[in-house]
């Protein structure tokens, strides 16, 4: 089989049991038989050699210029020889079916530490910034970023419009699949006639017959439906939010004042979507809520993490995607000042660039900000004000809006911090949303295409021009954290990912029942959407 690409070079590699350095499989990929190139390399390496490297090659090619050969030994990685990976490194490896397949999974997998030296990652890793991996084929792009774009000034008027955006979006979505007729339309049809509305959900309560009474509102008025109980609809009436966009078919009564509701439906994402992939093998890390600041951020374990992003093991992590929470913050809950290890927000922010700094140079790295962090606390959240952003300059990190949508080697990942969550769980039946199954509650805002659906409650929601929480374009990768619970799963070929945190269970989250999922990295592989989850702690 032709070897077309960096990805099928590595492929071939690892079918022969072999891992290698980036720079074996560019020389490889460029000889001119590529095939015959990979096997020679592999009959040049030791016997006892686990990975090909750059000098392998450059003998089996016949390449006599040894000048820019890797420094390291085969298998002789100083944090790979610690075990920082495989079992007992405590990693969590699933294919497509276990690991992301359509009933989802939860945290699960062996506990165990993981104690490195920080000493052992020096500047003979093969992930040094001196040896970049391939720049020239990365391809990241960001959509959705509110930054620098709000127009809101509180006013009734600026809600008006932001619940207008909405409405005209999503309407959009669901007029392909009813006979849409506006509410001051259906209100002067004859009584017994077929009719259709969407609308936002202004209200929804249950009859003393035990029927559901549903008033619906448009840019015309509000029109009730009634969902009898006898019609199946039960399942579906239970997943309805307050403000979401839903449709409504069904038939007018006699008087005309009252739609009798056949069926309900959802913007939702089409069973038929089919997500985009990498035409190489390059992988991203998903994580959040590391909260730098807390006395239970969990130092070691991030220490492990980043140990493992510079051995070989790691070279395809060419991503960092951090979906907010980079510190603890200051007077975000009760009591929280009791519970900090550093009390000057701008400190936190420093000791957490610190802790990326650690992170192999040439990584590129993608953050959203989260309601612990310095910016305001209503969605959308703007990216970090000037002052934060000098402090954050490390690999010159790209720092946008809390949602954003991020393109990354055509793999389309929306990250959102995740706040909305508590209010679907608080709020929808424990089996379609908990906590215990964080990707369930992100599985509903993915059907109502929104990630905040209803307004006035827990979610603060800042009136803009547009309304930036709405999933206009179907993602392939939907990314949240802040519930610090694991979990992923597949809806509808969409994946669903809640990265857990790197913070141990404080006293507030014991006073709530929260067991936090701490230490895991979700590792994506962006040409095929696999998913391993590592765990380091």
């Amino acid at each position: 089989m032709p070897l077309e690409s960096n990805a099928r070079i590595a492929k071939a590699l690892a079918e022969r049991g072999y891992n290698a350095e980036r720079e074996a499989v560019t020389l490889l990929a460029g000889a001119p038989d590529p095939t015959a190139a990979v096997a020679a390399a592999v009959d040049r390496a030791p016997d006892d050699a686990l990975r090909i490297t750059a000098d392998h090659v450059r003998e089996a090619i016949g390449d006599s210029d040894r000048s820019a050969a890797s420094p390291d030994e085969p298998g002789q990685s100083p944090v790979e020889t610690e075990g920082s990976s495989g079992p007992d490194s405590g990693e969590i490896e699933s294919g497509p079916e276990s690991a992301v397949g359509d009933s989802g999974s939860s945290s699960a997998g062996p506990d165990s530490a993981r104690n490195h030296d920080r000493s052992s990652v020096d500047a003979d890793s093969s992930r040094d910034s001196d040896s970049p991996r391939n720049p020239d084929l990365r391809d990241i792009e960001v959509g959705n970023d509110m930054t620098g774009r709000s127009t809101g000034t509180g006013e009734y008027a600026d809600f008006v419009t932001t619940f207008r955006d909405r409405y005209e979006r999503l309407s959009k979505i669901l007029r392909g699949r009813v006979n849409h007729r506006p509410a001051e339309a259906i209100a002067d049809m004859p009584g017994g006639s077929d009719a259709a509305m969407i609308g936002l959900v202004n209200d929804v309560r249950s009859t003393k017959s035990g029927h559901w009474l549903i008033e619906l509102e448009d840019t015309t008025g509000t029109f009730p439906a009634l969902v009898m109980k006898d019609k199946g609809l039960a399942d579906v009436v239970d997943e309805i939010l307050l403000d979401e966009c839903v449709a409504v078919e069904g038939t007018l009564a006699d008087d005309a004042g009252i739609l009798f509701a056949d069926s309900l439906h959802f913007p939702d994402v089409p069973r038929t979507h089919h997500p985009g992939g990498a035409d190489r093998h390059v992988q991203a890390a998903l994580i959040s809520d590391v909260h730098v600041g807390s006395d239970e951020f969990m130092a070691d374990a991030w220490h492990s993490f980043t140990d493992w992003l510079h051995t070989p093991e790691a070279d395809p992590v060419e991503y960092l995607l951090l979906a907010g929470d980079m510190v603890e913050g200051v007077g975000v809950y009760p009591d929280q000042d009791e519970e900090l290890d550093i009390v000057d927000i701008y400190e936190q922010y420093e000791a957490f660039a610190e802790h990326l700094k650690e992170v192999p140079a040439d990584t590129e790295v993608v953050m959203i900000p989260g309601n612990h962090d310095a910016v305001r606390l209503a969605e959308p959240q703007p990216g970090f004000d000037d002052e934060i952003r000098d402090i954050l300059d490390v690999h010159d990190a790209q720092i946008v809006s809390n949602p954003a949508t991020v393109s990354v080697e055509g793999v389309e990942v929306l990250m959102y911090h995740g706040v909305s969550l508590d209010e679907v769980i608080a709020e929808l039946p424990e089996e379609k949303a908990s906590y215990d199954e964080p990707h369930k509650a992100m599985y509903q805002l993915l059907k109502k295409r929104h990630v905040a659906p209803q307004f006035g409650g827990h979610t603060r929601v800042a009136p803009e021009e547009r309304d930036y929480l709405v999933m206009e374009d179907v993602p392939d990768v939907f990314h949240t954290g802040h519930v610090h619970k694991l979990g992923w799963g597949k809806y509808h070929n969409v994946l669903a990912v809640n990265s857990g945190c790197w913070q141990a269970q404080t006293d507030f989250q014991k006073s709530v029942n929260i067991d936090p999922d701490a230490g895991y990295a979700p590792i994506l592989d962006l040409d095929t959407l696999d998913m391993t989850v590592r765990k380091f702690s």
